[in-house]
């Protein structure tokens, strides 16, 4: 069911009433009885099971996301400083 939220034009006090689409609206406000408006709220969606955000809006693993910038460094190699390629020894 649809929480609707009104608010009283005397009092200026906003109620929030637990009502079903079939329900006829408030009409007057619980504390004064003065006349009341329904406002437009913003809505709480939560998506839920599978198909959602993961298939639809997750990055691959590996990958950085949309917002994240790709760096790229550059390094001059560094040379080896001896000859010969280290060895191990046997004992």
């Amino acid at each position: 069911m649809p929480i609707y939220e009104y608010e009283c034009k005397t009092c200026k006090k906003r109620t929030e009433l637990l009502q079903k689409i079939s329900d006829p609206p408030l009409e007057k406000c619980p504390d004064c009885k003065g006349e009341v408006r329904k406002l437009i709220s913003s809505a709480g969606l939560h998506f839920k099971g599978t198909g959602w955000y993961v298939t639809d809006y997750a990055k691959k693993k590996g990958e950085p996301a949309s917002n994240e910038k790709k760096t790229e460094t550059t390094s001059p190699k560094k040379e080896s400083t001896s000859k010969k390629p280290a060895t191990k020894s046997k004992d």
